[in-house]
């Protein structure tokens, strides 16, 4: 047969009666596809409203000097005196300076988040003395104090040694990321 298409063969044509060659042999589809949907961010960014923090909570009102301190029942004493006197390497590090509450809220949200998933156990997050606030009461220090607490993930936290930013910052020890996570 070839090159010839198999309609120019009379004995194909008879025996097929009535059909005829179509001009074109696409079909268009019946419906048109829809877009992709970014199902996993959806999701995360679902799980990041979920998961934000309340300013609703204040365990107590925090001065620009005052030293913060956490723990979760259970933590050993060592453990938390070695976290008290630095002695955790920082692993990651979370500067506020600058930041409105908003903004702050979700960057300590995100970051807890990834630096679990990444495995890191210490973290320090720098909030600042407060001494620009009105009234000297540091707005973001309170703030953090009470993020920290409704955080699953934070073991415990301490204001830092001088050296490492003193009551204008936390070392915050986080839980270990379970194997099924």
């Amino acid at each position: 047969m070839g090159d010839k298409d198999k309609t120019d063969n009379p004995g194909f044509k008879d025996a097929i009666p009535g059909v005829r060659p179509l001009k074109q042999d696409r079909v268009t589809p019946h419906r048109k596809r829809r877009k992709p949907v970014p199902e996993q961010r959806q999701r995360d960014e679902r799980e990041v409203i979920a998961s934000l923090l309340s300013d609703d909570y204040e365990p107590t009102e925090v001065e620009t000097g005052d030293e913060l301190i956490f723990t979760r029942p259970g933590l050993q004493h060592m453990v938390m005196r070695k976290l008290r006197r630095g002695q955790y390497a920082i692993e990651a590090e979370l500067d506020l300076h600058g930041c409105f509450v908003p903004e702050a809220r979700e960057q300590v949200t995100y970051f807890l988040k990834d630096a679990q998933l990444a495995g890191k156990r210490c973290v320090r997050i720098i909030h600042g003395k407060g001494k620009s606030a009105e009234g000297k009461i540091p707005v973001l220090k309170g703030k953090v104090n009470s993020w920290l607490r409704q955080k699953d993930e934070v073991m415990a936290f301490v204001s830092c040694l001088p050296r490492d930013g003193g009551t204008g910052a936390v070392y915050v020890l986080l839980r270990r990321k379970l194997p099924s996570e």
